[in-house]
């Protein structure tokens, strides 16, 4: 069996949950600040990116961090190009802990239209796609923003991240197509109306061997994306904790069955660099542990 195989066969059948390690420049000094790092510890974005590899490593290299809970991890594409013990970083989470790894591939949002936050151009796409090709990338992953319950845009959303995630397929990719609905939504349940039918509109265009995961907000009606998970064009559906705090996501995330997290903050909420590595380790093991277990529902 092939590499991409195992990790497609590990993906599809085993237990546990993405873990988000994807801040990239506009997230990365709060997620700093979050683990007792200020700005004055860089002078420019490649000391910036140092600092927070250190930090990832750390979380990667603990022994709390494997296979065993941890199904893959999403990577920033300065992460991918680092090493970790002296392993590309992709190589390091497969060889060492089974973790299958995934790659950001989105540039960024452009400013709101139509209630929604399209993805900005990703120039040169392809190469990078046959970049995390040959370092052994399993996946991508890229982010839009639903602001408002607008049916125009919620559709031009959809409609982008399946046409970017065809080029990611046609790559030998497995694509994680992320339409965020932002928790803060004044018309959260109608946006995700609209949503889950333009998703499922997608999903039905595709071909059968082509395969995609869903990353989505915690729905406000628990197991609404019910349909989704059980699409057979779907590998996974994952969810973003979106601001929730990690026992709130957690919370919602029992709800929803068959939905497993991906969550960014939400795991590293606690972790500080002053911790003993004892202290770092057990912070981590507790909240690996109780993200692990909302997510077998």
């Amino acid at each position: 069996m092939s590499t991409f195989d195992e990790q497609l066969e590990k993906i599809r059948t085993e237990k546990g949950f993405i873990a988000a390690l994807d801040q990239s420049g506009g997230s990365t000094p709060k997620a700093l600040r979050l683990y007792g790092i200020n700005e004055d510890a860089w002078s420019n974005d490649e000391e910036m990116f140092t600092v927070v590899h250190q930090m990832r490593t750390r979380i990667v290299t603990s022994p709390s961090f494997d296979g065993d809970r941890i199904l893959g991890a999403i990577l920033f594409e300065n992460t991918m190009d680092r090493d970790i013990e002296g392993q590309p970083t992709p190589d390091y989470l497969w060889k060492q802990k089974r973790v299958v790894p995934f790659l950001k591939v989105d540039k960024g949002l452009a400013e709101e239209k139509d209630g929604v936050q399209l993805m900005k151009p990703i120039p040169d796409l392809d190469a990078l796609l046959d970049k995390a090709g040959r370092k052994n990338v399993f996946g991508t992953k890229m982010r839009s923003v639903i602001k408002h319950a607008n049916k125009a845009g919620i559709a031009a959303i959809v409609r982008q991240q399946f046409e970017i995630g065809r080029q990611i397929l046609a790559k030998g990719l497995v694509p994680i197509i992320e339409p965020e609905v932002d928790i803060h939504c004044p018309d959260k349940a109608e946006a995700e109306k609209l949503l889950k039918a333009e998703i499922l509109r997608e999903l039905n265009e595709l071909e059968a061997d082509q395969r995609v995961m869903l990353k989505l907000t915690l729905p406000d009606e628990d197991n609404f994306y019910a349909d989704c998970i059980a699409h057979p064009n779907v590998l996974k559906v994952v969810a973003l904790s979106g601001g929730y705090t990690r026992d709130e996501a957690n919370q919602r995330l029992a709800r929803n069955n068959g939905m497993v997290a991906s969550f960014s903050r939400a795991l590293a909420e606690g972790l500080t660099a002053q911790q003993s590595d004892k202290e770092f380790d057990a912070a981590l093991n507790e909240s690996i542990g109780s993200i692990y277990k909302a997510s077998c529902t």
